[in-house]
């Protein structure tokens, strides 16, 4: 009994099996009959679906575009920033720079000027030293007088050469510079 029960189980199995294929079978063929309906909905299925992926390629290659351009335009922007930063800074520099020239100047100016005022009071009171030198005292002989005129005009012009050879040494460091 045991085996007669077992061929039953496994030949119900094997009908039940034949019948599920014979139903994808036929289901399958029903579908791709000549039914030109069920073929043109799937052409136009296929069509629309090409058409819409040809439409999402040209937007994503149209937002590309878009992105690139703004990139590049982004970038130009960028460099153009740069280059005014550039120019600004070289013209600080530029600038700075004259005004560091023209304070040196004034101060070589300043420094001179200060330098000449000095020579003319040396020469000033070595003038008027002269003449108070040069005149003859109460107490003096006439000899005595005479020698110290001529003492006193020797030393006389070799302090004016020596406030004279400042002045040349004044006048010849400013022309170098």
């Amino acid at each position: 009994m045991n085996g007669l029960f077992k061929k039953t189980i496994i030949y119900s199995l094997i009908g039940i099996m034949q019948f599920g294929t014979g139903a994808s079978v036929l289901e399958a063929a029903e579908r791709f009959q000549d039914d030109s309906l069920v073929r043109q909905e799937m052409r136009y299925g296929d069509h629309r679906q090409r058409e819409e992926q040809q439409r999402h390629e040209q937007q994503r290659k149209r937002e590309e575009e878009k992105r690139r351009e703004d990139e590049r335009k982004r970038h130009e922007q960028e460099r153009k920033r740069e280059e005014q930063r550039r120019e600004d800074e070289r013209k600080r520099h530029e600038q700075e720079r004259k005004r560091e020239e023209k304070r040196r100047e004034d101060e070589r100016r300043r420094h001179e000027q200060e330098r000449r005022r000095q020579h003319d009071e040396r020469r000033r009171q070595e003038n008027e030293r002269h003449e108070r030198e040069m005149k003859r005292r109460r107490h003096e002989s006439e000899w005595e007088w005479r020698r110290r005129q001529e003492r006193e005009r020797d030393r006389h012009e070799h302090a004016l050469r020596e406030i004279a050879a400042l002045l040349i040494g004044i006048l010849i460091g400013s022309s170098d510079q």
